[in-house]
């Protein structure tokens, strides 16, 4: 057995020679392509820093309000084509200024116009100190005005509507009293009633005439006391109009 594996490891094939330009290991075929895409896409900012970008001229420099926005220039009207002013409305009224010589205007209002009073002064020491009489209170200035001891027009309109309504009130009162006042009876109607009522006397002493002279139902006798009350108030009516010639009636 020993014999057997000495010879099967004898009989193993040889290594391969390694090919020259070959390294060893394995070799995409696609290897330069990725890297020629890796180098397309990548950022110049991340190898050797910015990019190369033309450098302003000192000339072009930045000057002031030159990033404001530019409005349009304005359109000059032409001088044969001016614009007229409005019409003006119907309601317009011009102001008419008039010039005025203050001058001639003073001197007139000083030729016709009053001279001044000389104004009344007390003296009350004698070191000449003086003071106004007027407004002192020892000048007679409210006794001599025209209207001293007038009633005023307001105070007469205020009694003169006082008085007014007093009028109006006591006839709203007069009146409520003859509303409510008692009415007296005429001759005529005194009679009347006094006929009516005596009439319905004898009308409702028939009917409790006729009546049974047992009463032994609840029906029975409240009808026959229903009656009895009824010519009781007649008779007591009667008798008191008989009695008195006059009658008054309250107006309810």
């Amino acid at each position: 057995m020993a014999t057997q594996s000495a010879q099967g490891g004898a009989c193993d094939p040889p290594p391969r020679p390694e090919q020259p330009g070959k390294p060893g290991g394995y070799i995409a075929k696609l290897r330069e392509l990725v890297k020629h895409e890796a180098e397309k896409n990548k950022s110049q900012w991340k190898t050797m820093g910015p990019a190369k970008v033309a450098v302003p001229s000192p000339n072009d420099f930045l000057q002031k309000r030159s990033k404001e926005p530019k409005i349009a220039p304005k359109k000059k009207e032409r001088d044969c084509k001016k614009l007229l002013p409005p019409v003006p409305p119907r309601t317009y009224h011009p102001v008419i200024r008039i010039k005025k010589n203050f001058i001639n205007k003073n001197a007139v209002a000083v030729i016709k116009g009053e001279p001044k009073k000389p104004r009344h002064f007390c003296v009350d020491t004698r070191q000449g100190d003086k003071y106004l009489l007027e407004p002192s209170g020892l000048f007679p200035k409210y006794i001599k005005k025209k209207n001293y001891g007038v009633i005023p027009k307001y105070v007469t309109r205020r009694n003169e509507e006082m008085k007014r309504e007093e009028e109006e009130y006591q006839a709203s009162v007069l009146e409520q009293l003859k509303t409510k006042a008692m009415k007296i009876l005429s001759e005529e109607e005194r009679t009347n009633i006094l006929k009516a009522l005596k009439k319905n006397w004898e009308e409702i002493n028939n009917a409790y005439q006729g009546l049974p002279i047992l009463a032994d139902t609840m029906y029975k006798r409240m009808h026959k006391e229903e009656l009895e009350l009824k010519l009781k108030q007649l008779e007591h009516d009667i008798a008191a109009i008989e009695k008195h010639k006059r009658v008054y009636i309250a107006n309810v």
